[in-house]
C-alpha cells in the first residue's frame, strides 16, 4: 500500500462522511466555524513543515520512494496531504460535539487554567531534556514542538473548555483513537518507517509510544485551536466604580 492509498482508504473516507454529516452543525455554529478550519490548518501548515523536515533530516521517521508520489524538499506529497486532512477530520467530528457560541460563559478558576498551563510547561521542558539522549530524540521533539503551543492555547481557553468538557474529551478522544490504529496498520504495512535508535522502545502493538503521543497532541492542538476560533479569548467586561454606581 502507497502513503496515497493509505489516505484514500482510511482518511478520505471517514472525513467525506462526517463532512456530510456536519453540514447543520456547521449552520448552527455559524460563520465562524467556516474559517476556523481553514485557520487551523493553515497554522498547521507552517509550524509543522520546518519541524517533520528536520525528523526527517535526523532520520526519526522515512519512507521507501516507492510508497510516495513525490516529494517537496524532504517532506512527501502526501505527509502535506495529512497536513490539511487531520485537522479536517478532527475539527468535523468536533463541530457535531461543540456547544452554540455563546460569550455567556463563566471564567475558569486559577488553579484550573494555570494548572494545565504548568502541566504543559513541565512537559516542554521534559522534551528538552529527552533531546539531550539520542533514544528521547523523537518524543522530545514532540513534546518541545508541541507543549508550549498547547500551554498558550490552555491559558487562553481554559474556560470555554471548562464550560463543555464532554466535547473537549470525546472531540479529542475519538479522532486520536482512530488514528492510532490508522497509524498501526501503515507501519505494519511500511508505508513509512520509525527509527528504533531515535525512540524508546516502548510500544501498543506495531504504534510506537511517541506516534501515540503525536497523533494525542496533534488532535489537542487542533481542538483547543478551533475552540479558540469559535469562541475567543475576551477580557471580562469593566466593573463600573462604586463612584459612577452613585452618579
Amino acid at each position: 500500500m502507497t502513503y496515497l492509498q493509505f489516505h484514500l482508504v482510511f482518511i478520505l473516507p471517514p472525513l467525506i462522511l462526517l463532512a456530510l454529516a456536519s453540514r447543520g452543525h456547521l449552520r448552527r455554529l455559524g460563520s465562524r466555524a467556516l474559517l476556523a478550519l481553514p485557520g487551523v490548518i493553515l497554522l498547521a501548515l507552517v509550524y509543522t513543515t520546518p519541524w517533520d523536515s528536520e525528523l526527517i533530516r535526523r532520520g526519526v521517521w522515512s519512507y521507501g520512494p516507492e510508497r510516495v508520489v513525490g516529494t517537496i524538499g524532504l517532506i512527501p506529497i502526501e505527509e502535506y496531504m495529512f497536513f490539511i486532512l487531520q485537522p479536517l477530520l478532527t475539527g468535523f467530528w468536533f463541530y457535531r460535539l461543540a456547544p452554540p457560541v455563546s460569550e455567556d460563559v463563566p471564567p475558569a478558576t486559577a488553579g484550573f487554567r494555570w494548572g494545565g498551563t504548568a502541566v504543559y510547561g513541565a512537559l516542554t521542558l521534559l522534551g528538552v531534556w529527552l533531546l539531550g539522549r539520542q533514544e528521547g530524540t523523537y518524543l522530545g521533539m514532540i513534546l518541545a514542538w508541541a507543549a508550549p503551543v498547547l500551554a498558550a492555547q490552555w491559558a487562553l481557553g481554559a474556560g470555554r473548555i471548562a464550560a463543555a468538557p464532554r466535547a473537549y474529551l470525546l472531540g479529542i478522544g475519538m479522532p486520536t483513537l482512530y488514528l492510532w490504529v490508522a497509524d498501526a496498520i501503515a507501519i505494519h504495512l511500511g508505508i513509512w518507517r520509525i527509527s528504533e535508535a531515535h525512540t524508546l522502545g516502548i510500544k501498543f502493538g506495531s504504534l510506537p509510544l511517541e506516534e501515540a503521543t503525536f497523533f494525542l497532541a496533534t488532535n489537542v492542538m487542533v481542538v483547543q485551536g478551533l475552540t479558540l476560533f469559535l469562541y475567543p479569548f475576551r477580557k471580562p467586561a469593566a466593573q463600573p466604580s462604586p463612584v459612577a454606581s452613585a452618579q
